[in-house]
């Protein structure tokens, strides 16, 4: 019997404790309310404005950030365009260089081969002197060769000896009978 006694009770005061958030009592919206404005005014008075006042600095902060990260990109861009022309610079004295050191390379090889076409045609020119004169000094020295055996057959076809005129007279009946032309043309 305790047990129904108790349990109308306790759902009783368990109403009474769901009624109270339903529908709250009029003094305790003053005291709540009265208890908000204090704490917004407090609020108000101290903390906003250290919290503003840190705000406000943070925003400053993250502006000067940016306003430095801006500097540094529009200086790294100016960088990056200098070098860019310095490489594009670079690069065009290189391929100036490389086309200097073909045309000299050129140049010189056309020099090489005119001053070695220059030193063959000396030296073809130096053999052909070289050539005639041998072969004028043969000449001279069959022509001596010849005069000589033709007063050595003459002496001893007619048995006495010439005297100077008759030896040149000879002679040169003997050495315009021969072709000697013939022989400096040979090579």
């Amino acid at each position: 019997m305790l047990i129904g006694i108790i349990t109308p009770l306790a759902q009783a005061a368990e109403e009474e404790n769901s009624n109270f958030l339903v529908s709250p009592d009029v003094g305790l919206m003053i005291w709540t309310l009265l208890a908000f404005l204090v704490t917004f005014f407090l609020l108000r008075k101290l903390a906003f404005p250290r919290i503003s006042e840190a705000l406000e600095k943070r925003q400053h902060l993250i502006e000067e950030s940016i306003d430095t990260a801006q500097r540094t990109k529009a200086e790294a861009d100016e960088i990056l365009a200098e070098y860019r022309e310095r490489l594009k610079e670079a690069r065009t004295q290189a391929e100036e260089i490389v086309a200097r050191a073909r045309k000299a390379g050129e140049v010189h090889e056309r020099e090489s081969l005119e001053q070695a076409r220059e030193s063959r045609e000396e030296l073809l020119e130096q053999t052909r002197r070289d050539i005639e004169s041998e072969t004028r000094r043969a000449i001279q020295e069959i022509r001596r060769e010849v005069a000589d055996l033709t007063v050595a057959a003459t002496e001893a076809v007619t048995r006495k000896t010439l005297d100077g005129d008759d030896q040149r007279r000879l002679v040169e009946e003997a050495l315009s009978e021969l072709d000697f032309s013939a022989l400096g043309e040979r090579r």
